[in-house]
């Protein structure tokens, strides 16, 4: 009620849609002020996918294609040591049943040679 009142009384529709001939201004004001927030929004959206895209590619950790070590804040430690600081997890050496068939297979080979080897020179 209080502002209906003050808006006949300061007649803020005239100041704002007045008969004056440069009455368009506005139109042309409100015009710019939507292409400026259209601009704004496609930069601060590219921008957010830029950020976005930096931010996933950090997280991924750095292994030294040779000796397997991890860069780990800016020092390359070995994966035993990574898990002790990053983690607090002792680690222990292992094999997963895919390297475990590998071997086995290769020690097989290596007997198999050496037992062909081994008739050969008896012969």
């Amino acid at each position: 009620m209080v502002i209906c009142y003050l808006d006949e009384l300061l007649k803020l529709p005239l100041l704002v849609f007045s008969d004056h001939p440069f009455a368009f201004v506005h139109q042309r004001s409100t015009l710019h002020m939507l292409l400026v927030l259209a601009v704004w929004f496609l930069v601060s959206r590219s921008t957010r996918r830029i950020l976005d895209r930096v931010r996933y590619l950090e997280e991924f950790m750095r292994v030294c294609a040779w000796c397997r070590r991890i860069n780990f804040k800016g020092e390359w430690i070995s994966l035993e040591e990574f898990m002790r600081q990053g983690f607090d997890t002792p680690t222990t050496h292992g094999i997963c049943t895919e390297c475990l068939q590998e071997q086995q297979a290769a020690i097989a080979k290596a007997k198999h040679a050496r037992k062909a080897a081994g008739t050969a020179t008896a012969s």
